[in-house]
């Protein structure tokens, strides 16, 4: 029965041999993964890092975090076939046009390249910023170095509403293995034509960001994005070998998403601990194939990186000033257009050999500041950093005489360039002692905001989170559609009715019907006057309905699975953590939102969940060094700061906050995770739900073993040997996986796998 190099890999690995398989016996991944790499047994780990290992090896190019993600998330097979046996539908895939405009395509992202005869399916493995504004010899105005998307010019960001931004996107046209790739003949066709790849095998397109918070968000959180909505039916395919629905036990956003993260954060962290690969940010390459390049003769070789390093080092040295320029002078290089310029290198650089070259460029660059300056200040009195790890490939900033400036990490983007052409901040005033004062929301666009669920002849239906000023002041926003439609058959100020169904509650009949008054103002309106029930709070989930001119709005709420105590709130119902986080803080109620008379321990939480850096799922994390004066205003008396201190120790031993490590960026801004190459801080951490138990014995103790050393392993597709078919009962177990995965008919077992049912494992 053998034959098949993917069942022998399977089988061998059961001995301590081999490579796992993401369609095993075994499942790579298991529901603890969605907690986090730091979350993750050693066991775990070690299958995982010997996949990602032999996936980094097998591949042309290197391997980000979303694609090493997509390969054990999706199957991807080592031997030949990539994604070509995996269960995604080509034909879902997202179409992009050469030249032109286009959603937002993080790294990870699988597209059809329109062509004017045979699809074009391809992964994107790469993508960097594409600034018209920089010539072919690498030459970088200063403003665009760290410019946010959507700049137009020096100090000009834009206007910020829906950014747009020229990218490159190098798409793997070979990554669903021989079925769905087209001949060499074929591609070389389509690179001399131009018009739907380029020359090099790439694409450009003009992407718009929906906000600009959009556009600031990592690889990380933009995948899980795109994977959340574009690409959510590929996500939550029951063909994959174990889908995100069952190792989060449920199909909720508030489930997804931070499963997905942590999924995410568990494949990088495998990846960084890979004694085998290197990392370029969410880059990993094999060292065997860093150190042949170094002792390669030829284009882009070792002699090249060499010059290319020795180009920079010198770019602002007096003696190459341009234009005569006398005092200190600042040279921007991008890495992708400087390399087109060594000999031979147009053979290098198409397809994924880009993306292979310009990080291997920066890595080579990394280690020769690392090793050859002291913080990027070399012999010759210039400094070298980067300043922009997007554009072109890399921005490295050059600037003499170095020794003018401090740089804690010369590797960390600080986007010099940009902040360059911004007017100084005003000087802080004189400090003085303050009194405690009400720390203030930081808030961000997309905090609490509405979603439009339909919108066409017969109805509008929309969802939106309560937020704390609506609790207060009893009213409700309407969005644009419903204001425009009431527009038309209503005064500015009129009377509806509004029916509320808080759901597996009973309200009162004052509460279920309510007349309220619609206000109307131009392209804005609400509702007033309204009675909010006793039990709803900030954060509650609430869904909408207004036909078509009628005089009723319905308003509903919809319940858990199962009760969930978040902080210090027990609920059955849907709600938002990040509104819950911000607006349910100490202090803050329906009568009102106030620090005054809170005492250090309430002060401290409120300052937290108020102040800290939110994550998607409701997280506050605070740096803990600037506490004391987010709580007060200014630096507060010494009486102050120790009773803030010590609230905050006991806090931390009894478990309602907990400690973290993040980093400061350029701009002194904590981010979390820690970046890497960024100064590290101690932050403090608001965990708003408790760990949720998917089955009795599968709760993970602090160190990722289950109790007693048994596992729940979630039911999963498995490869099956060659000659091989799965059983009666194995099908129709598959059928009832689907439909707890919400497809109600049910689906059929893919040719050649059979279903590996939940059960639990001993160790």
């Amino acid at each position: 029965m053998g034959g098949d190099p993917r069942v022998s890999a399977t089988v061998g690995e059961r001995d301590g041999e081999g490579v796992p398989d993401p369609y095993g016996d075994e499942a790579l991944l298991t529901p603890v993964m969605t907690q986090g790499y730091a979350a993750v047994p050693e066991r775990d780990r070690d299958r995982l890092r010997r996949y990602l290992e032999a996936v980094v090896a097998a591949r042309s190019a290197p391997v980000h975090t979303a694609v090493a993600f997509n390969a054990v998330y999706f199957g991807y097979d080592l031997g030949g076939e990539g994604y070509g046996g995996s269960p995604l539908c080509p034909d879902d895939f997202p179409v992009i046009t050469f030249g032109r405009s286009a959603p937002v395509l993080p790294v990870g992202s699988m597209v059809c390249v329109a062509t004017g005869s045979d699809p074009l399916y391809a992964e994107i493995v790469y993508r960097e910023g594409a600034h018209p504004q920089v010539n072919g010899f690498g030459d970088v105005p200063a403003w665009v170095s760290g410019a946010p998307a959507g700049a137009v010019g020096p100090a000009r960001p834009g206007d910020g509403a829906e950014p747009q931004r020229r990218e490159l996107l190098v798409p793997d046209l070979h990554a669903f293995g021989p079925a769905l790739s087209l001949s060499p003949t074929q591609i070389h066709r389509l690179r001399t034509r131009r018009r739907w790849i380029n020359e090099d095998g790439h694409v450009v397109v003009d992407v718009r960001y929906p906000s600009a918070e959009a556009a600031r968000r990592d690889d990380a959180t933009a995948y899980a994005q795109y994977l959340l909505t574009t690409a959510r039916a590929q996500l939550l395919s029951p063909l994959v070998p174990v889908s995100l629905a069952t190792l989060v036990g449920g199909t909720d956003e508030e489930a997804l998403r931070p499963g997905l993260l942590g999924l995410l954060d568990t494949v990088r962290g495998v990846l960084r601990s890979c004694a085998a690969l290197r990392t370029w940010g969410h880059y990993a390459m094999t060292r065997t194939s860093l150190a042949d390049c170094w002792r390669d003769t030829g284009p882009l070789g070792g002699d090249d990186l060499r010059s290319l390093a020795a180009a920079i080092e010198h770019a602002a040295t007096p003696g190459r000033r341009r234009y005569g320029l006398a005092g200190q002078v600042s040279v921007y290089t991008a890495i992708g257009p400087r390399l087109r310029g060594f000999s031979g290198a147009a053979d290098v650089l198409g397809g994924v050999g880009y993306a292979a070259a310009v990080c291997r460029a920066n890595v080579a660059l990394a280690d020769i500041v690392r090793g050859d300056s002291r913080q990027g200040l070399f012999a010759n009195g210039s400094r070298v950093t980067l300043d922009d790890a997007f554009e072109c490939g890399g921005v490295w900033r050059t600037h003499h005489p170095g020794d003018t400036e401090d740089v804690a990490d010369p590797l960390l983007p600080a986007g010099r360039g940009w902040n360059s052409t911004l007017p100084l901040p005003p000087q802080p005033e004189p400090e003085r002692e303050l009194d405690p004062v009400d720390p203030p929301l930081a808030e961000d666009s997309s905090l609490g905001a509405g979603e439009l669920l339909r919108d066409d002849t017969r109805e509008i239906i929309w969802r939106a989170p309560l937020r704390l000023a609506h609790l207060i002041g009893g009213w409700l926003p309407l969005p644009a559609p419903v204001v425009h439609d009431l527009g038309r058959s209503h005064p500015s100020r009129s009377t509806t009715r509004l029916r509320l169904d808080h759901a597996g509650e009973v309200l009162g009949a004052e509460e279920a019907t309510q007349h309220v008054t619609v206000e109307l103002d131009g392209s804005t309106g609400r509702l007033s006057g309204i009675a909010w029930p006793r039990d709803f709070f900030p954060g509650l989930i609430l869904q909408l309905r207004r036909l078509r001119d009628s005089t009723v709005i319905h308003l509903g709420t919809t319940r858990l699975e199962d009760r969930v105590l978040v902080g210090d709130r027990e609920t059955a119902h849907r709600y938002d953590p990040r509104v819950l986080t911000r607006e349910d803080a100490p202090g803050s109620n329906r009568h009102g939102d106030s620090a005054a008379g809170l005492g250090p321990r309430r002060l401290v939480m409120r300052t937290v969940r108020r102040c800290g850096l939110l994550t998607l799922d409701g997280h506050a994390l605070m740096d803990r060094t600037a506490l004391p004066s987010a709580v007060y205003g200014r630096p507060p008396a010494r009486t102050q700061a120790g009773a803030l201190e010590s609230a905050v120790v006991e806090l931390l031993a009894e478990g309602r906050l907990h400690q973290a490590l993040g980093s400061r960026d350029a701009w002194g801004q904590p981010q979390y995770p820690a970046r890497e190459r960024e100064p590290a801080i101690p932050l403090i951490c608001y965990r708003p739900v408790r760990q949720r138990v998917i089955r009795p014995w599968g709760g993970a103790g602090m160190d990722g073993e289950e109790p007693g050393g048994v596992q729940f392993v979630p039911g999963h597709l498995r490869r099956l040997r060659p000659g091989c078919s799965p059983s009666d009962v194995q099908r129709a177990a598959f059928r009832e996986y689907c439909r707890g995965l919400g497809k109600a008919d049910g689906w059929e077992l893919p040719r050649g796998y059979t279903f590996v049912t939940e059960h639990i494992r001993t160790r």
